[in-house]
C-alpha cells in the first residue's frame, strides 16, 4: 500500500512497577509471571498490545485519533468482542456472501475481504491476525511485534492478605454474628524494571498499510498507555524509556541484536540491596557504537 512506512525499526522500551502485579499468571492463582530458572518476572507480548489497543479506544473516545483518507482506528481485538461479527462486516462492505471457513473463491476479492479488515482496523495493520474462523478474512502477519519483557533483576512476589469489610451474603453475616469480615489476597512485585524489545518491518507493512501515522500512534501509546490503565491490581506502573532505532532502508542497516546491545541497564549504587525504585538503575546508551545508516531517535 502507497501510504505504508519505508523504514525498518527496532526499538527498546523500558518500564517499572512498584507494588503491582503487572501480568498475573492465571495458570499459577494470577501470580506474577516468573522465569522459573532465573526468577526474573515476565510479561507476555500479548499483554502489552492489549494495552495498546485499549489506548487507541480511548483515544478514539476522546476524539484524538487521527484523521487519515481511506483509514479508521477501530480495534478489531476488543475485550468480549465476537469476531465473527467483525469479519462479516468486511464481507458486507465488500459486497461478498461469506461460505463457512473459505475464503472467496476470487483472489482478487480475497485480497479485498484482507484489505478492508486491515484499513479499518489499527491492531489488524499493526500486529497482524489470524481470522481464519467460520467467516474467513484469511490471516494477516502484523509489521509490529514485540518481545515479552524481562524484568532487571530477579523479583520475589508478595502475597499480602486483604480484609474487606463486607460480605456477600446474609447466610455469610449469620455465620460471622454480624462482624461480617471477608479475608482475601493479593500478589504483588515491590518494584521491578523491565525490558521489552520490538520491531517494526517495513515490508510487512507495505502489506497491511501501516503507515508513518500508525506508526507514530504506536509509539504515543507506549509513550502513556499506563497512565490510562490504573488499577488497584497493577499498583503504579509507568514507562521510562523508549529507544528507536530507525534504518536508512527499507531492509535495514544493521542486524536486530547489534543495536539493541547497545542499550544497557546497570545498577546503581549498592546492589546487595533489592532494587525499589528506577534510581538504583543507570541505563548506557552506546551512541558511539551507532552503525552507519541508523539513527538512534529518544522517544521518553
Amino acid at each position: 500500500m502507497s501510504d505504508a512506512i519505508q523504514n525498518r525499526y527496532e526499538f527498546v522500551y523500558l518500564f517499572d512497577v512498584e507494588n503491582g502485579n503487572p501480568n498475573g499468571d492465571p495458570d499459577a492463582g494470577n501470580m506474577p509471571r516468573i522465569d522459573p530458572e532465573t526468577s526474573h518476572g515476565l510479561i507476555t507480548d500479548v499483554c502489552l498490545k492489549r494495552k495498546v489497543r485499549n489506548f487507541v479506544e480511548i483515544a478514539g473516545a476522546a476524539g484524538q485519533l487521527p484523521k487519515v483518507k481511506g483509514k479508521t482506528f477501530n480495534v478489531y481485538v476488543q475485550e468480549k468482542a465476537i469476531l465473527n461479527q467483525q469479519h462479516a462486516m468486511a464481507y458486507a462492505a465488500c459486497g461478498l456472501k461469506s461460505e463457512a471457513k473459505k475464503l472467496p473463491k476470487k483472489e482478487e476479492d480475497a485480497h479485498r475481504v484482507k484489505d478492508w479488515m486491515c484499513g479499518n482496523f489499527f491492531d489488524v495493520r499493526t500486529f497482524g491476525a489470524v481470522m481464519t474462523t467460520d467467516v474467513n478474512c484469511g490471516q494477516v502477519r502484523g509489521p509490529v511485534q514485540i518481545n515479552f519483557a524481562r524484568s532487571a533483576d530477579p523479583i520475589v512476589p508478595l502475597e499480602v492478605s486483604i480484609t474487606r469489610m463486607a460480605v456477600t451474603t446474609e447466610a455469610e453475616a449469620e455465620k460471622q454474628q454480624g462482624d461480617n469480615r471477608t479475608m482475601g489476597r493479593k500478589h504483588i512485585v515491590p518494584y521491578a524494571l523491565y525490558r521489552a524489545e520490538g520491531f517494526v518491518s517495513a515490508p510487512l507493512a507495505a502489506k497491511t498499510g501501516f503507515s508513518e501515522t500508525d506508526l507514530e500512534l504506536f509509539w504515543q501509546a507506549l509513550t502513556v498507555m499506563f497512565d490510562h490503565d490504573r488499577s488497584a491490581a497493577r499498583g503504579k506502573m509507568g514507562a521510562r524509556n523508549l529507544f528507536v532505532f530507525k534504518h536508512q532502508s527499507v531492509l535495514g542497516n544493521a542486524p536486530a541484536q547489534r543495536l539493541l546491545d547497545l542499550i544497557k541497564v546497570e545498577r546503581y549504587g549498592d546492589a546487595a540491596k533489592p532494587p525499589r525504585s528506577f534510581a538504583d538503575y543507570k541505563v548506557i546508551v552506546e551512541k558511539g557504537h551507532l552503525p552507519a545508516g541508523v539513527e538512534l531517535q529518544v522517544k521518553l
